[in-house]
């Protein structure tokens, strides 16, 4: 089974945004599943480690602080659409879910 360690040894090799690579080539070249992959890369940030990446930009390892912070905006865009599609289903005003103004009692 891949390890973390060895996704970040295959990522130091991609240092910025410009040097990106897809999930799928980092499929094929650690021999895991992408769905395992983007786990690893999880278990990655969860240590602190600046993994940064988009669907359109691949993975790599942030170069400069700002290429850190565009990821950091991306997630929490990302969480704020979960956010907002649970609230949806839910049938709540997102900023009640939000806040947890109902919560049980």
């Amino acid at each position: 089974m891949t390890t973390s360690n060895e996704l970040l040894n295959l990522l130091s090799h991609h240092i910025g945004k410009g040097n990106g690579i897809g999930v799928k080539e980092l499929s094929v070249q650690l021999g895991a599943h992408a769905r395992h992959v983007r786990m690893l890369v999880t278990e990655l940030r969860e240590d602190g480690h600046a993994i940064c990446g988009t669907p359109r930009d691949g993975y790599y390892i942030a170069a400069t602080p700002q290429e850190l912070k565009a990821t950091c905006e991306f997630l929490h865009n990302r969480a704020l659409h979960s956010l907002s599609l649970e609230a949806k289903l839910l049938k709540i005003p997102l900023p009640d879910l939000l806040g947890q103004l109902h919560l049980p009692t």
